[in-house]
C-alpha cells in the first residue's frame, strides 16, 4: 500500500489533470481564503514599502533584519540630519566660530541635529506602533492560517480518496452491499475535514479584527507622521527666526542683487526677503555699516563705497529706497 502522502499527491495530480473529482469548499469558507489571501499579500507590500520609506538604505534594511532574526538589540544609529549637523559644527571651529559664516553654521547645524532627534523619535515611533503590528500578524497569526489551511486541503485529498475508492468498490461489487471497510474510511475522513475546516473558518474570521487592529495602527502611524512634521516646521520656524535676529534693521549686498530683511518686524508688508537690483560693481557691505540716520521716520544710510550710497526709508507702508552718489568733500 501506498504512504498517505503519496496517495494525496496521485489525488492532487488527478485534480489538475481533470481525471477525479475534487471536493469544493463552502462559498463562505472560500470568500475567507480570498479575503485572508488579499489581506497577507498587502500587508506584505505595505510593510516592505514602509521599511524603504523609513530606511531608504538597503544595507541598513540588511542589518537591522538580521538584528531581528538573531533577537538582538540594533546598535542606535546616526541619522543623516544629525551627521550633516555634526560636520557643520566641526566646520565652524575650524573657520571660526566669530566669523559670520561660522556662527551661522553652528546655528544651522545645532537646528540640524534637532531635525535628526526628531526624526530618531519618529523612527522608534513607527517601528513600534505600526511595523512591529505589521510584521506580528505576518510572522504570527497567518502563519498559523497557513498551517490549518494545508491540513485542510490534506483533509480534502484524504476525503476525496476515499469517494474514489468507495466509488471504485461500488463499481467492483455493483450487486453486493457496499463494502463497510470503505464506507467508515469516508465518514472518518468526512468528520475530520468538517472539523478541520470549521477550525480554518475560526481563524479566518479573525481577519476582521487584524483589519481592526491595523486600522488602529495606521492612525498611529499617520499621527506619529504629522508630530514630526509639525516638529520640523517647528525648528526651521525658529532656526529662520534665528538667523534673522539682529540688533537693528540688516542689508547685505551681493554683486549684483541688495537683499533687504526685517528681523525686528519694524515692516508690516514684507515677511519674505526683498530682493533689488543695485549697481552691479558694488562690492559687499556688513550689517554694522547699515547707519539709521534718522530714528524719527526710521531712515537709513547704507554706504556702498567712496561715491555711492542708498537710503531706506521705513514706514508702515513699507520700505522705499533711493539710490545716490555721495559728493566728494
Amino acid at each position: 500500500m501506498l504512504p498517505v502522502d503519496l496517495h494525496d499527491v496521485f489525488q492532487f495530480t488527478e485534480e489538475k489533470l481533470g481525471q477525479a473529482e475534487k471536493t469544493e469548499l463552502d462559498p463562505h469558507l472560500e470568500n475567507l481564503l480570498a479575503k485572508a489571501d488579499s489581506t497577507k499579500n498587502w500587508t506584505e507590500k505595505i510593510l516592505r514599502q514602509t521599511e524603504v520609506l523609513l530606511q531608504p538604505n538597503p544595507s541598513a534594511r540588511i542589518e537591522e533584519y538580521i538584528y531581528d532574526k538573531l533577537d538582538r538589540k540594533l546598535p542606535s544609529r546616526t541619522t543623516n540630519a544629525e551627521l550633516l549637523g555634526q560636520f557643520m559644527l566641526d566646520a565652524a571651529k575650524e573657520f571660526g566660530a566669530d566669523t559670520p559664516y561660522g556662527t551661522t553654521l553652528i546655528t544651522v547645524g545645532e537646528y540640524q541635529r534637532k531635525l535628526g532627534g526628531a526624526e530618531r523619535e519618529f523612527l522608534h515611533t513607527a517601528a513600534v506602533t505600526f511595523l512591529s503590528p505589521l510584521r506580528n500578524f505576518l510572522e504570527g497569526d497567518w502563519r498559523t492560517i497557513s498551517k490549518e489551511r494545508r491540513l485542510l486541503e490534506n483533509r480534502r485529498l484524504d476525503l476525496d480518496i476515499c469517494k474514489a475508492r468507495l466509488k471504485k468498490a461500488k463499481q467492483a461489487e455493483a450487486k453486493a452491499a457496499s463494502p463497510p471497510q470503505a464506507e467508515l474510511e469516508l465518514r472518518v475522513a468526512q468528520t475530520e475535514f468538517d472539523r478541520q475546516a470549521e477550525v480554518t473558518r475560526l481563524l479566518l474570521e479573525g481577519i476582521s479584527s487584524t483589519h481592526l487592529n491595523h486600522l488602529r495602527c495606521l492612525q498611529d502611524f499617520a499621527e506619529a507622521q504629522a508630530t514630526y512634521f509639525a516638529q520640523c516646521h517647528h525648528y526651521m520656524q525658529d532656526l529662520q527666526r534665528e538667523l534673522n535676529r539682529s540688533d537693528g534693521f540688516e542689508v547685505d549686498l551681493g554683486s549684483k542683487w541688495l537683499n533687504v530683511w526685517d528681523p525686528v518686524g519694524s515692516l508690516t508688508f514684507f515677511k519674505e526677503p526683498l530682493w533689488v537690483p543695485v549697481y552691479p560693481s558694488v562690492s559687499c557691505i556688513r550689517p554694522t555699516e547699515a547707519i539709521k540716520t534718522n530714528p524719527l521716520c526710521n531712515q537709513w544710510s547704507v554706504p556702498y563705497g567712496a561715491h555711492f550710497s542708498v537710503i531706506l526709508y521705513v514706514n508702515a507702508r513699507g520700505i522705499m529706497m533711493r539710490f545716490g552718489f555721495i559728493s566728494e568733500v
